[in-house]
């Protein structure tokens, strides 16, 4: 194999024990689309076609609730406000790629994509092949996205309507949100936001959540801001 061949594998390799947690993910959401709902169709094309999982579980909910198209992108353009982040991240040595390498890698960039190909990058520096391992991560990862989320809908027309799955949602979050708590940011912020998010769980048209996310970002903003020392951005 030359080095491009390499590098994909090693991304594919790399991705491969996250999804552990990204098929069960998967066909959760697979499930609660149904039962929000969505058609089978439509529920495995936002998967493919929006391909975030934190905002596919939310756009399913609000759509159970009748929200207004306006407020359900609003809220998931909060809620997906970390992905600015991730893209300043890996803009830097993806910089000289061509338009077509990076529109594509722009759609491959989710949490669990970036979390190895930015420990990649940052050990390999700038290499020439760094995008191709970057491919592979993202690839791998939008296979199991697909196949799980058309694992959980035919496993969804199985199930009663009746079964109350929504507990999955808060479940699920609550599990990948506590492995990330690591400093006393992280740790307001999630705080803020969860209480900010019950308090505020009466407001119409669920406009809680994007409170809760706005506020969240905040706090954990101006306490990392206070953590970095004097003289550095």
């Amino acid at each position: 194999m030359n080095i491009s061949q390499r590098s994909f594998w090693a991304g594919v390799r790399a991705e491969l024990p996250l999804l552990m947690g990204v098929v069960p993910f998967g066909m959760i959401y697979g499930v609660l689309a149904l039962n929000a709902g969505l058609r089978p169709v439509a529920a495995q094309m936002m998967s493919s076609i929006v391909f975030a999982g934190s905002a596919q579980f939310i756009t399913a909910q609000l759509v159970r609730e009748a929200v207004p198209g306006t407020v359900i992108v609003l809220t998931i353009a909060v809620v997906n406000l970390r992905h600015m982040l991730y893209s300043a991240s890996v803009a830097p040595y993806v910089r000289d790629l061509p338009m077509g390498w990076k529109i594509l890698l722009s759609y491959l960039l989710t949490d669990e994509a970036y979390a190895v190909t930015i420990l990649n990058y940052e050990k390999e520096g700038d290499a020439p092949s760094g995008h191709w391992f970057f491919l592979g991560a993202g690839l791998t990862l939008w296979i199991s996205w697909q196949l799980s989320t058309a694992a959980g809908i035919l496993l969804g027309t199985t199930l009663p309507e009746s079964w109350p799955l929504d507990f999955a949602l808060p479940i699920t979050f609550i599990a990948l949100i506590f492995p990330t708590l690591k400093d006393r940011p992280a740790i307001a912020a999630a705080l803020t936001a969860g209480t900010v998010a019950l308090f505020a769980h009466d407001l119409p048209y669920k406009l809680g959540l994007m409170l809760a996310g706005l506020l969240g970002i905040l706090v954990g903003t101006v306490l990392e801001e206070r953590k970095a020392p004097k003289g550095t951005l």
